[in-house]
């Protein structure tokens, strides 16, 4: 993890490496489904290959991206996903079959699986040649066209990592600002803190319907979670906020993604102080209008 939180992708792939050697002598399905691995390290070429897909939906976003280079290599690419992602998925190059994920076995006979995960490293990925082209293709919504600048708005991430989640009153904030038509893409916005008068309701409900309205706005402003990465996906203009310990992917030091190119970053530089990162990203909104 500190290798990659470095974009030192070359060092956590010889890690990985000792790692294979020792894996087959543990029996992966009595681990956690985020904590196991399938892939022995053997080439791919001309296998079924079973892409398991048993992290969040932000991860089945990110790494699907690797759908295309696997086919190239594969015969075939069969990816068991969460069923809400399904419709998303058929719009990747690469994708063969996909099956709704669950919590028995998987229903398609396959000559070798890989948890979607381990594909950067089966690619031997670095900095310099992530796939990071678009690779959500989604036609955009029709939305009323005020003349203003279009926002996309999500602030709150899973409950599993409060710390993503960034308090709606510091969001309120962003209401202050004149020429924007705001549009909350929150789930469950009440719930979420809500108030009902920072902009309208456009998604939130299912991520095809979602990656469509991103399309068709100006921007994106999302915390760390499955959002963020379907904006970057689809080649939407993102701004992504972070907490003071973000995640490998987003490394260090960095106000930009290599794996999404449209994405710009805004770090927490003390932990929890997010009026410091609103404060920025008003900043900056307003230089942008």
């Amino acid at each position: 993890m500190q290798a990659m939180r470095r974009g030192d992708f070359a060092a956590a792939w010889n890690i990985s490496d000792a790692q294979l050697l020792t894996r087959h002598t543990r029996d992966q399905k009595k681990l956690p489904r985020h904590f196991q691995n399938f892939w022995d390290g053997s080439s791919l070429r001309g296998k079924r290959v079973l892409v398991r897909c048993y992290h969040g939906l932000g991860d089945t976003i990110q790494f699907i991206r690797y759908a295309a280079l696997l086919k190239e290599v594969a015969a075939e690419v069969i990816v068991w996903a969460q069923p809400s992602l399904i419709p998303l998925l058929q719009t990747v190059k690469g994708v063969d079959q996909i099956r709704p994920l669950n919590d028995g076995v998987p229903d398609v006979e396959y000559d070798v699986d890989v948890e979607i995960g381990e594909l950067p490293h089966v690619f031997r990925t670095t900095l310099s040649n992530i796939p990071a082209e678009p690779y959500i293709f989604v036609e955009p919504a029709v939305l009323r066209d005020e003349g203003r600048f279009r926002v996309g708005l999500i602030w709150e991430s899973g409950e599993w990592d409060t710390r993503r989640s960034a308090p709606f009153p510091e969001i309120q904030r962003l209401g202050g600002l004149s020429g924007i038509d705001w549009h909350i893409l929150q789930r469950d916005p009440w719930c979420a803190g809500w108030d009902g008068k920072l902009g309208t309701i456009s998604g939130g409900d299912n991520p095809l319907d979602d990656a469509r309205v991103m399309r068709a706005l100006d921007l994106v402003i999302s915390v760390d979670t499955m959002t963020a990465h379907l904006a970057g996906a689809v080649g939407q203009k993102t701004w992504t906020l972070l907490p003071f310990e973000a995640d490998w992917r987003w490394m260090v030091d960095r106000d930009d993604s290599p794996w999404y190119p449209t994405m710009r970053l805004f770090r927490q530089r003390e932990e929890g102080r997010w009026d410091v990162v609103i404060g920025e990203v008003v900043r900056e909104l307003r230089l942008l209008l």
